[in-house]
């Protein structure tokens, strides 16, 4: 059934809305049970949704919206279950932490996982070297994306994504500063899942993912995998879970949907001048690229060399290092593309970094 699922995916992609994807990095420890027992305890823990009146009507009403059996919405929705592990898990930091780039970046680069990409990467070098071609997105990022978010495919998640989706869209930690927005998020997403499932006669209750309803090695949402998924190794169908070449070219076509622009660089060194830099006005715009090199340079914040010549916009990036001083980088538009896969600049610097980490090893094999 989880590949009629996915073989779905090839029919419908052309016709389906996105929305970028605000996952967050951490994932959940691997388990060590066999598949079948994780899916047995993840279904026979937490709430049902079944007695929920908010969920019920809910399921109605995407049944009249996407044309589906109404008596089939609800009986898996009233399967779904609240598992309040996933309410933890997307819990916000409390107001006033200080976040620490260094830490951040040793769970993603180390010497298990670029061993790992160096392998993916001699397995995979024709469908690397073909999603480069094709998309203009270099291999080294492609690499970046998948070993960060399931170190090539050892974690993809043991979560039932129908749990996973269906707590965030109907019991979102209220403490969130988003959490309207992001039920609103999470309901588009279920109501997306559900639908592809029912055009391919597939059972909801099967795919597993993350704790925020990712699945695959490149742990797309929903609505992208819909919408940038590709058939890349030629078979007939896309498969995000057991075909790394899909993956790649899925990931490539999702860079490019969002206007990678290739032989752009993701970002340059800054330096800033204590008491001559507009830091308040530089980091207003967050990781959004808005300042020319001229206006940037202006305001105190130091470029040389190639950076001086570059034409778009870009923006002050700033990583926290607890209690030592911040780190900052000049962004440009390609750094902030890589923050559709995940709204984060530590996410972007750790993508960057490993598949960087990653290309150098590789140069060094025999």
């Amino acid at each position: 059934m989880y590949r009629t699922l996915l073989a779905c995916l090839t029919l419908v992609a052309s016709a389906c809305a996105h929305s970028a994807p605000p996952t967050p990095p951490a994932k959940p420890a691997k388990s060590t049970k066999p598949a079948a027992d994780r899916r047995t305890a993840s279904a026979q823990t937490g709430i049902p949704y079944r007695t929920r009146e908010d969920a019920m009507r809910w399921a109605d009403e995407i049944a009249q919206r996407q044309g589906l059996d109404p008596a089939w919405t609800r009986g898996f929705v009233s399967q779904a279950r609240l598992l309040p592990v996933v309410q933890k898990l997307m819990q916000p930091a409390p107001a006033g932490t200080r976040k620490n780039w260094a830490l951040y970046r040793s769970r993603f680069i180390d010497p298990v996982r670029i061993a790992a990409g160096v392998r993916f990467w001699q397995q995979h070098r024709e469908a690397l070297a073909r999603a480069e071609q094709e998309y203009g997105v270099p291999a080294e990022t492609i690499v970046g994306i998948i070993g960060v978010e399931t170190i090539y495919g050892q974690q993809m998640g043991t979560f039932r994504v129908i749990d996973a989706l269906a707590t965030l869209s109907f019991d979102h930690p209220a403490n969130h500063p988003r959490a309207a927005e992001r039920s609103a998020y999470f309901r588009g997403e279920l109501e997306q899942f559900l639908a592809l499932a029912h055009r391919a006669g597939a059972s909801p209750l099967e795919p597993l993912g993350s704790f925020a309803g990712a699945m695959g090695l490149p742990q797309f949402m929903p609505t992208s995998w819909v919408r940038w998924a590709v058939d890349f190794d030629g078979d007939g169908r896309i498969d995000l879970r057991r075909s790394p070449v899909d993956a790649i070219g899925s990931v490539a076509s999702y860079f490019k949907g969002y206007g990678w622009q290739t032989g752009m660089p993701t970002h340059y060194p800054v330096t800033l001048e204590p008491g001559r830099t507009d830091m308040d006005t530089l980091l207003a715009p967050d990781i959004l690229p808005t300042f020319s090199v001229a206006s940037f340079t202006a305001k105190g914040a130091g470029l040389q060399g190639v950076a001086l010549q570059h034409a778009g916009p870009l923006a002050l990036v700033e990583l926290q290092n607890g209690d030592a001083p911040n780190s900052y980088v000049a962004g440009t538009e390609n750094f902030y593309v890589i923050t559709r896969y995940n709204q984060s600049s530590y996410y972007a610097m750790a993508v960057i970094d490993l598949g960087r980490e990653v290309k150098e090893a590789l140069a060094r094999q025999p």
